[in-house]
């Protein structure tokens, strides 16, 4: 019986995907939008550093033939709507040149013809877009009615959150368009898009026959995951390069171990962090040919599996404050826990660096440093966390090269990061964070933290016993109206300073009460933070009395939180 044909695969350049009058459809159920700067940067960086000669992997793409030239995406959605914006963008420029009068008959052509390439055609009675690309049913109507058309929302701040990702995409690649030294070069920038971008960066193209068969293709990709096909990559390349059968043997036997230290899904993240302690940038789409690069002799393979081995074991540990690691250095595994919580691993070359270098006495200072930082900047002021990677490289290159051999001197490095106090004040003023899954603990965490400082006792998150109480409640019932307006219960439910921490039974207690039965509560309770809020708002609770109460806490944070440079 003959094996059915149930998938091709090819090769193609962007301008491929989209030529030959080829449609393609996000089916209504797939997922909204959902890159952000830090996604759109990636691509940015990846656009600006091709060479005429290079060329980028976007990756696969799953796709179902639908009809002649129709396609569904079933992989592959984010990547294709963001380039689509690019090319927007351009067009747009473009647009505006022609407007200005630069050159003006020649760029509105060239904004046509890619419109015609690389967005539709227009439909010549409506004058409308005839669209290459069309999302999901949340997505598409914006798409097509603003982006497409190049038109303005009327308030962006309200639209939902996959539309207001999709403008803000815009704004993102508009101002990098705006901020080219050839802004104003329309040949320039036509061959920006309809040669870099268009035939350098190239997709594999997965194309199933049936629905079936292209769920079954994209839950296999999705299971392995791009950094396991990576790290097949990188073994079967590294393999490759060794030939005495004694030699292969003895590399498989530590491949083994090194991978089971630090797992298979999560060993291109600590190749690319190795690998950042020396190299100023390491992107992850680009790992694969630095190791190709660098590695051609079964010597230089030996060489790196060696250093690999030296740190895999505190890449593992610096994931879990519980590794045995931790056992003889107890004075780190606080940070650790910090680490995790966090959520954030573009410090793990400084770490590399400075267990390496310093001494275990020293290590954790340095751990308290970066755990501060990352505070200020990622939880905090939610900065762009791309803008760390070359202040730890920097720091990380210092360190192994005995230029910063003590904790101050490592921590010193960081200052270009270090959020400074005026402006984490007034961002810890206006933090808001849910108090459900992760985030939970996090709260937690914050409110035990200014609840040790306020009452010189020690508050751990993880074993005390204490409870977030909701002060305006989150279910609150009507004696709540005459206070704060649904708008205002909205904005200030998840607002720091309306949590506080409290025993279980008085909060199960008190629940949804009215703010006046509530207070008695506080008095009696031994959290200092909670027990002073009668002090604060002794006879209500309002949205004012909430800033007022967070304005307090951002300046005690501002102590707890330090590096004292």
């Amino acid at each position: 019986m003959a094996r059915a044909n149930i998938l091709a695969t090819r090769t193609m350049d962007f301008g491929e995907l989209l030529g030959n009058g080829k449609t393609y459809r996000v089916p209504p159920y797939q997922r909204d939008y959902s890159w952000a700067e830090e996604q759109w940067e990636d691509l940015w960086i990846d656009i600006q550093e091709l060479q005429p000669d290079d060329s980028h992997y976007m990756g696969a793409m799953v796709v179902e033939e639908t009809g002649d030239r129709d396609f569904a995406v079933i992989d592959g959605q984010q990547r294709a709507a963001t380039l689509s914006i690019v090319a927007l963008a351009i067009i747009r420029r473009l647009g505006d040149l022609a407007e200005r009068g630069i050159d003006a008959a020649a760029n509105a052509e060239r904004a046509q013809e890619l419109r015609r390439a690389f967005i539709g055609e227009k439909d010549p009675a409506s004058l409308l877009e005839s669209s290459k690309l069309f999302l999901n049913e949340t997505d598409d109507a914006f798409y097509q009615d603003y982006l497409v058309q190049l038109r303005t929302p009327t308030n962006p701040r309200r639209l939902p959150k996959s539309n207001k990702l999709l403008w803000e995409c815009f704004q993102y690649f508009s101002g990098k368009i705006d901020g080219l030294a050839i802004r104003d070069d329309g040949e320039a920038l036509a061959r920006l898009l309809n040669d870099k971008i268009s035939r350098q960066l190239l997709f594999i193209v997965i194309t199933v026959e049936n629905e079936i068969n292209a769920y079954t293709v994209f839950e296999t990709l999705n299971a392995r995951g791009i950094e396991l096909t990576t790290t097949d990559l990188l073994k079967n390349y590294l393999f490759s390069r060794v030939k005495v059968p004694a030699d292969l043997d003895a590399l498989r036997r530590r491949w083994r171990t090194l991978i089971s230290t630090v797992g298979a899904e999560r060993f291109p993240e600590f190749l690319r962090y190795h690998l950042q302690t020396v190299e100023p940038r390491v992107r992850s789409q680009r790992l694969f040919k630095m190791v190709r690069d660098k590695t051609r002799s079964a010597g230089e393979v030996f060489a790196l599996v060696t250093a690999l081995e030296g740190r895999a074991e505190l890449f593992s540990a610096l994931s879990d404050p519980n590794h045995g690691y931790w056992v003889e250095r107890p004075e780190a595994k606080p940070f650790i826990r910090e680490l995790v919580l966090f959520r954030t691993r573009q410090m793990t070359p400084l770490l590399f660096a400075a267990f390496e270098q310093l001494s275990p006495q020293q290590f954790p200072s340095v751990l308290r440093a970066v755990t501060v930082l990352l505070f200020r900047y990622t939880v905090v002021s939610d900065l762009n966390t791309n803008a760390l990677e070359p202040v730890f490289h920097n720091a990380a290159k210092a360190i192994l090269a005995g230029e910063a051999p003590t904790p101050a001197q490592a921590a010193a490095l960081l200052r270009p990061v270090y959020v400074e106090d005026e402006k984490f004040r007034q961002d810890f003023s206006l933090l808001t964070i849910e108090t459900t899954g992760q985030k939970k603990r996090l709260v937690k965490y914050i409110l035990s933290r200014l609840e040790s400082d306020a009452s010189n006792r020690a508050v751990d998150f993880e074993t005390d016993p204490a409870t977030i109480e909701h002060v305006l409640p989150e279910n609150p019932n009507a004696d709540w109206d005459a206070t704060f307006s649904d708008d205002e219960k909205d904005a200030n439910l998840y607002r720091l300073g309306n949590l506080t921490l409290m025993e279980a039974g008085p909060n199960r207690a008190i629940a949804n009460k009215p703010y006046a039965d509530k207070l008695p509560v506080y008095q009696t309770s031994t959290y200092e933070l909670t027990k002073a809020l009668p002090n604060l708002a002794p006879t209500e609770w309002t949205p004012a009395l909430v800033a007022e109460r967070q304005r307090q806490l951002a300046s005690r944070a501002a102590r707890v939180w330090r590096i004292d440079y």
